[in-house]
């Protein structure tokens, strides 16, 4: 049988979670409007807690305040007891059979890449319920809310995360056939830049590491459109509207139709990759790892 906790010894619970946005923000008037309570309230939270462990957790400069060196050294247990708390509550709350499995993906991976793919995943898995949520406006994966995320990450995820790689993100311009006037020759990529590009917020670089990898250093921004995803600049191309250039394959069907073409013969894998990922504690979920090797097997036959 485990030990008696001296739960006398525990600091005033309540004012943790005061005393985590405020060394987070370093503000008690953030933390405050974070946490829905007065700037008072945060002070008051904050005093408690300095009582009862006898340090200063602050140092108070006006509205100004900054982390002592007791402040520093607290703050990272409290964040982790707290993300534990949460993550652990977060798997009781799902216990229930009948949740579905929620997945986070990019618009574009989502209507051109994996939607294709979910009444394969839907047929070998009957009754198993998914929730897809199609909007990453900076490419973060929201782990409170969802399971799993596909996502690109352009450097390795978090430490508490658990990331698997599906496919590289391989740069390639595409463009509907009739915008190169019939042209049967490939252009160059001097030639390239004089049709109009199809640039993506998310994405801005990816022209420029693309241009660069041949050589090319020149501006190209006079000559574009700029579109909020890969999905809309695929939907352009398409009618003719201009170059896309996408970092997966998502272009795959229409190349192999005709509906796109490749106007010059070069690829440049970009930093990262495409994956899964979640966090640590729930790689082992059965509807977690039933999911990701579907994804895997589908990834490795295609």
């Amino acid at each position: 049988m485990a030990n008696q906790i001296d739960l006398k010894k525990l600091p005033p619970l309540k004012a943790l979670k005061g005393f985590e946005a405020a060394a987070r923000l370093l503000s008690f008037r953030q933390a405050g409007q974070e946490l829905n309570l007065t700037h008072t309230a945060i002070s008051h939270q904050i005093r408690l807690l300095e009582e009862d462990l006898g340090v200063a957790l602050f140092e108070r400069d006006g509205r100004a305040v900054k982390l002592t060196r007791e402040g520093k050294s607290f703050y990272p247990v409290v964040r982790s007891a707290l993300e534990q708390l949460i993550n652990c509550s977060e798997i009781l709350r799902r216990t229930d059979k009948n949740q579905s499995l929620r997945i986070q993906a990019f618009v574009t991976l989502s209507i051109r890449w994996l939607a294709r793919r979910l009444s394969g995943f839907k047929s070998q898995h009957p009754g198993f319920d998914l929730q897809i949520t199609s909007s990453i406006l900076d490419g973060t994966f929201d782990e409170a809310n969802e399971d799993l995320g596909i996502i690109y990450a352009p450097e390795p995820v978090p430490s508490h995360l658990h990331w698997v790689p599906l496919f590289d993100a391989v740069l390639m311009p595409v463009c509907s056939p009739d915008l190169l006037k019939g042209s049967t020759s490939k252009l160059t990529p001097q030639e390239l830049l004089k049709l109009p590009l199809l640039k993506v917020y998310t994405a801005d670089g990816h022209w420029e590491e693309w241009f660069q990898s041949v050589g090319v250093f020149s501006e190209i921004s006079r000559n574009s459109i700029a579109v909020d995803t890969i999905a809309i600049a695929l939907e352009m191309a398409l009618d003719g509207e201009g170059v896309a250039m996408v970092n997966g394959p998502f272009a795959e069907s229409d190349l192999k139709a005709g509906r796109l073409v490749q106007p010059v013969d070069h690829t440049v894998k970009a930093p990262g990759g495409w994956g899964v990922v979640c966090r640590q504690d729930r790689k082992g979920n059965p509807d977690v790892e039933k999911f990701t090797a579907w994804l895997l097997d589908d990834v490795a036959k295609n």
